[in-house]
């Protein structure tokens, strides 16, 4: 994969940033002294050895648990560069159990909260079957909206949105051909259409057409087969994200516009600092250049 063609992306950390690449991941973290430290690492080459997994959809549900173990994986490692002490760093059954606990989060808000309130309604039995699915869509989208304005007010994400918005300021300043420099990125905004935050937008939008095709009423197996065609919706989502990242279609871009939006809440406009952490991120998982000395 050339470098030219490779979507570039990353996350925000505690006081730090990740960049993956094509070939290698960086993460960048500022310390409490001041000090810029940072971790590279080369990415397992699953999709080599797994040719079905680059198959559109498919390669979207690959892409969502990868970056899940990735994330987790970055946010570890910027954790513990605050920890006093060996004993105080995460363990591996400490991240698997944060995993897990988030993702039972994840559920219970996102899947059982908006199924449940629509059965409650006095008229969801005589209600047609895809007025009652659709309803439960805009809950879950309502749901969705509150919990983003919710952390979007506390002051512990705040600094991390600065973080996030910095990851979007350098990689569009690289997508444009610029130096990166702090100057240079300073000028970019920071929004960016393959945005996480336009992601969980567009599979909350994916999940009302998807879950409209389901019929049942019954409570335990709508939950049950919500649960279980997440990986289609966000497989589905994941598509529209990269179509995005690369189409100038006045369509495309106005499907994508209201994730934008969004992001005035989860990014903040990154200090000077925090945009040196997110080049030296980005810096470190680019692929080396090859120039005509070189070969």
């Amino acid at each position: 994969m050339s470098e030219e063609r490779f979507q570039y992306g990353g996350m925000a950390v505690l006081e730090g940033v990740m960049m993956r690449g094509p070939q290698e991941y960086c993460i960048a973290v500022r310390k409490a002294d001041g000090s810029i430290v940072s971790q590279k690492k080369r990415l397992s080459s699953i999709y080599s050895r797994f040719p079905v997994l680059k198959l559109p959809i498919i390669r979207g549900i690959a892409a969502f648990v990868d970056s899940l173990v990735l994330g987790m994986s970055a946010i570890t490692y910027s954790a513990n560069q605050f920890a006093e002490t060996e004993e105080e760093e995460l363990s591996p059954k400490e991240i698997v159990l944060a995993i897990l606990m988030a993702f039972g989060f994840a559920v219970l808000l996102f899947v059982i909260v908006p199924t449940v309130a629509v059965r409650l309604l006095p008229s969801q039995e005589i209600m047609p079957i895809f007025l009652l699915n659709f309803l439960e869509g805009l809950v879950r989208l309502a749901v969705f909206l509150i919990y983003i304005f919710i952390i979007s007010r506390l002051k512990d994400f705040q600094r991390m949105f600065a973080y996030h918005g910095a990851e979007h300021k350098v990689i569009s300043a690289y997508e444009a051909g610029e130096d990166l420099s702090v100057e240079n990125v300073r000028k970019y905004t920071t929004r960016h259409p393959r945005c996480g935050t336009s992601f969980l937008l567009i599979v909350m939008l994916v999940s009302i057409l998807v879950f409209s095709l389901l019929r049942s009423r019954d409570v335990l197996f709508r939950i049950l087969m919500r649960i279980i065609l997440l990986p289609l919706v966000a497989g589905l989502a994941y598509e529209v994200i990269k179509i995005a990242g690369r189409s100038n279609n006045k369509l495309v871009k106005l499907f994508t516009l209201p994730g934008l939006w969004l992001q005035a809440l989860t990014t903040r406009e990154p200090d000077d600092a925090q945009l040196e952490v997110a080049i030296t991120a980005l810096k470190g998982a680019l692929i080396p250049r090859i120039t005509a000395k070189e070969v």
